[in-house]
């Protein structure tokens, strides 16, 4: 059934908009006194995230109160590492935590190839239920972590500056990582079908730890999978979001995906030469620019799509919204973006 607003998709197909889209990462939380009400009532992050009413309640509110152009799903990275048998715990304000890590190949072969339906269908009961609450308003967003992100935490067991313990697998274990993340790829893989399945009209792909690594481990050990994540899915658009990853943007810009996310570290007029005319582009306002004032969040938004220019873009911050920011910071941005010309 067609969509009343589908911007982002055309947006995301290289096919001529009227007007930029706009949503933001992290939209669905913390910056929202609505989300907050809702979160008081529960024991935890991950009871929000596992209760289906309650998740499709808080991804719909962004929608509502800020008027972006897309719902996200509201869920986790980490749902797929629990869902192969291996759980965790999120721990406030502090983050993800996991009391098991994994570290020998018998670890990974005990591990399993996840079945979305039954280890993950509270994320598919949410996007019917937002699909439903939507009644075609816009479109909604699937995702899920890069096999190299969630490997990270699998391996480090919990977040990290650095990802040592990590990063030194691919070093001394190349053959325990690479099965490791056969298993999380191939979990993926089902797992975003299912999404699909269920509603989601377009995919983004988390790879959150991107920049901690030195190119050639990238290329192999992230990008590759990335690849098969991509080349797996052609119902819906895919973007790619892998923060930090400015040394590998040519690459980026062969993969089967239809838009790159860019971080607000990356150079906007280098990412148009190396994707242009393969790729829409999505970003990258500094997420700090909106502690500012409304005249400065409104200049910097202009100057910011200026660079991009008002097709083959959707204009997004280049990571999350942080928890702190104002809720009138974020309409500003949005709506200067809605009023761009």
């Amino acid at each position: 059934m067609q969509l009343e607003n589908n911007l982002i998709l055309q947006a995301a197909r290289g096919q001529q908009v009227p007007r930029i889209p706009v949503w933001l990462m992290r939209q669905a939380g913390r910056i929202l006194p609505e989300y907050r009400a809702v979160r008081e009532k529960l024991s935890g992050f991950l009871e929000l995230v596992k209760t289906p009413e309650l998740a499709a309640e808080v991804t719909v509110q962004p929608v509502d109160v800020l008027k972006v152009d897309a719902a996200i799903i509201f869920s986790d990275i980490l749902v797929i590492p629990e869902a192969m048998g291996l759980p965790y715990q999120m721990i406030e304000k502090k983050g993800p935590y996991f009391p098991e890590t994994i570290g020998t190949i018998k670890q990974v072969d005990q591990l399993k190839v996840a079945d979305p339906e039954s280890e993950l269908g509270y994320v598919l009961d949410a996007i019917r239920l937002v699909k439903k609450e939507l009644d075609r308003k816009v479109p909604l967003i699937g995702f899920a972590g890069a096999p190299w992100t969630v490997f990270a935490y699998m391996v480090e067991g919990s977040g990290s500056k650095t990802f040592s313990k990590a990063r030194r697998m691919l070093y001394q274990h190349p053959d325990l990582s690479h099965a490791l993340l056969e298993k999380i790829t191939a979990s993926t893989i089902r797992y975003l079908q299912a999404q699909i399945d269920a509603g989601a009209d377009l995919i983004q792909v988390f790879d959150s730890w991107a920049g901690i690594l030195p190119k050639s481990h990238y290329l192999t050990y992230s990008l590759a999978y990335i690849r098969r994540i991509c080349q797996s899915i052609d119902q819906v658009p895919i973007t790619v979001f892998a923060k930090g990853a400015y040394f590998a943007l040519p690459e980026l810009a062969d993969l089967p995906c239809e838009t790159i996310g860019l971080d607000w570290q990356m150079d906007v007029d280098s990412a148009r030469k190396l994707t242009q005319p393969k790729k829409s582009l999505q970003g990258n306002l500094d997420p700090c620019v909106l502690y500012g004032s409304f005249q400065d969040i409104a200049r910097q938004t202009n100057e910011m799509i200026d660079r991009f220019g008002s097709q083959q873009y959707i204009a997004n911050l280049g990571h999350g919204v942080y928890p702190d920011t104002s809720v009138d910071a974020v309409k500003c941005f949005i709506d200067t973006v809605k009023n761009y010309r």
